[in-house]
Parts: structure tokens; sequence; C-alpha cells
């Protein structure tokens, strides 16, 4: 299949960087069941790929996302309700495949990201975005509601402005995705977006990619929870596992002896120009 036709594009860059690419300028980037599908398979190659150290998602074209494909929306709505249950699980899987992915994840956002959309950037561990890009959980408007994405944009959003956005379907902006903790950085313009990403990468690759791992695992297990004997217990046993595993014992012995750790390249001192580009 050429890049033409294949809805995304995954590539791999220097310093062990794979960027999944949305491939639907002519349609907003929205996306559908071969979309959905497509980035599954991709997600799941990524994660078990161990030249793999982080993962990109951008997209090509003016806008990051549309949301969902309306054409698509419109022929699920002639299917039996199980069948509606069956496809919206395929984009349930989508979504927490992202969000559990076990290397860092970085979302690159220009222009529009609406509906389901957010709910990628809200999976993502890292969010950059343009200061023109605009958000919307835009659902309600058409009949419909933010179900699958829920448990991500609450989590990434809080239920207080979650209660104003999944009942007003109005678009918000980029400062305000800021100040909500959706994003984490703003750039000017999407020709920026290369050198953010770039950035961050770099400060990635200087990081033990098993602690880096254990990190986002260790998050999951915390987040939310009382602070408890169990979990007082599991992160007494998370350190002490990672202290003794090689790439804790390499990073303490390259710390004392004033040297870099194996896992940093020599290519991770330079930062190269193909890494993160947006498509």
């Amino acid at each position: 299949m050429s890049d033409h036709s294949n809805p995304v594009l995954l590539r791999y860059q220097e310093q062990g960087i794979a960027e999944l690419i949305l491939n639907r300028p002519d349609k907003h980037n929205a996306f559908d069941d071969h979309m959905i599908l497509t980035l599954i398979e991709m997600l799941e190659q990524t994660d078990k790929d161990p030249q793999v150290r982080a993962l990109v998602l951008s997209s090509n074209g003016e806008h990051f996302s549309a949301g969902a494909d309306l054409v698509w929306m419109k022929r699920m709505a002639r299917n039996s309700r199980q069948e509606n249950i069956e496809d919206a699980h395929r984009l349930a899987r989508l979504m927490r495949l992202l969000n559990q992915h076990s290397k860092p994840t970085i979302a690159l956002v220009q222009g529009a990201a609406f509906g389901g959309a957010v709910g990628l950037a809200a999976c993502c561990d890292l969010v950059i975005a343009t200061r023109h890009s605009r958000f919307c959980l835009s659902e309600v408007s058409i009949g419909l509601i933010p179900a699958v994405i829920s448990p991500y944009v609450l989590r990434a959003i809080g239920e207080r402005q979650a209660r104003r956005y999944f009942l007003t379907a109005e678009p918000f902006s980029a400062e305000q995705a800021l100040e909500f903790g959706l994003v984490h950085q703003l750039v000017d313009d999407a020709g920026q977006l290369p050198a953010a990403c770039r950035s961050l990468v770099q400060r990635l690759a200087n990081n033990s990619p098993q602690a880096m791992q254990a990190a986002k695992s260790l998050i999951f297990a915390v987040s939310q929870k009382p602070i408890d004997n169990a979990i007082i217990a599991d992160t007494a046993r998370r350190i002490a596992d990672i202290r003794v595993s090689a790439e804790g014992q390499e990073g303490l012995s390259a710390f004392l002896g004033k040297r870099k750790p194996n896992w940093i390249q020599e290519s991770d001192d330079v930062q190269q120009d193909s890494d993160c580009q947006p498509g």
C-alpha cells in the first residue's frame, strides 16, 4: 500500500524514535474503522519493538484530526446495537493501547483536535500544540457522547472542566488546553513543532529506557489510589526491583563514576533534523 492510500504511516527515525502519522489530510485526518485498526496494529508493533525508545503521534495536513469520520458514523448508525458495541470496543482498545504504551509518547497537535482526537492527545504522555490549535469535545452537538475517551480526558482536564465542555460542545483554545493540563507546551506555529519535539526526544534519550517504562507503570499503579499499606509495600518493591536491575546498576555506577550510562548513544548527543517531523 502506498503512502498516499495508507491512513496511518509508521516511520522510524534516529534515536529509536517511531512516528505514527495520521494520513488522511483530505478528510482532516478524521478516523474510521480502517484507521482505528491500523493504529491498533502499529501501536502493538511499536510497543513490542525493543529498538523503539519513544513514540511520536503526528498528522499530515492542516489539522491534527477532526475526530470521527461522519461517513463511518452514518454507516455505524445503520448497524445493530451489538455491532455498535463491538465497534466501540475497537476504539476503546486503541485508546487503551496508546494510554498504556510502554514507551514515552508525544503528540504533536496542529489545527483542530476534535472529538476522539482529544482522546488521542489525552492518552499521550506529552503533548505539544501550536498556539492556534483548537480543541472540542463536540459529540453532544450531534446527539452522541464522548464515551470511550472519557476516562482519559477526565484524567487530563479534570471533572470540573469536563462538566462544562462535555455538555456545551464549545471549542477551547490551546491556551485553555495548557491551563487544563491537556497540553504541556505551546509553540507559535506548526513549523516549530519538530524542534520542540527534538528537544523532548533528547531529554528522553538521556534517560534509562527501563526506568521510564517502570515510571509509567508506577503512575498507573499509584494514581488516585489511597496511600495505604498496599501502596507503600508496592512502591517499596518497585524501587528495590529497579535498584537491582541491570540499568539501575549501570545508572548508579555511571553517576558515581562521572561518566555517561551505556544507554546514551553517541548519536544521542546530536539532535537530528529528521526526528519528529510532523508528516
